[in-house]
């Protein structure tokens, strides 16, 4: 009894190990220390990514911002938790092949994306929000959807 017990540890310690080191490799081989950085060309490790990286370099908003400055929380919890969801998302998706090309924006981070250009251009969006004629919180990406990105 005990020898199994203990047998049963060691596999369940040595299935961990495994684990460890596959996604310990997998980390440093998908440089995953570089998605930590405020570094866009991070963003442009998967080759999924560098039409977005190359249309954002030659935007408006290559001079003011960065990918993380409209694609993540602006708090420090909030941005590494969508980094981290986001990495794991794209990594699965990447490695699996099962993502849609061109790569489109999900719900979430389109709430994210859309809290960015509210908190950037807060004396705007104030003003739009206030008019009479406008609904309070219009979408600032249904109008323009390609001003990070524009082609």
């Amino acid at each position: 009894m005990v020898k199994s017990v203990s047998r049963m540890w060691w596999l369940i310690g040595l299935a961990a190990a495994v684990l460890a080191g596959v996604g310990a490799f997998t980390f440093v081989y998908a440089r995953g220390f570089s998605y930590m950085t405020n570094d866009p060309s991070a963003c442009a490790n998967c080759h999924v990514m560098q039409d977005h990286f190359d249309a954002w370099s030659r935007s408006s908003h290559h001079a003011v911002a960065t990918c993380n400055d409209c694609h993540a929380p602006h708090d420090v919890v909030g941005k590494y938790w969508t980094k981290a969801v986001n990495g794991y998302h794209h990594s699965l998706a990447f490695t699996t092949g099962n993502f849609h090309e061109p790569i489109q924006i999900t719900p979430r981070n389109e709430r994210v994306t859309e809290q960015a250009c509210r908190d950037c251009h807060q004396a705007v969006v104030q003003a739009i929000d206030a008019h009479p004629g406008s609904s309070n919180g219009i979408s600032c990406i249904r109008c323009h959807a390609q001003v990070g990105h524009m082609e």
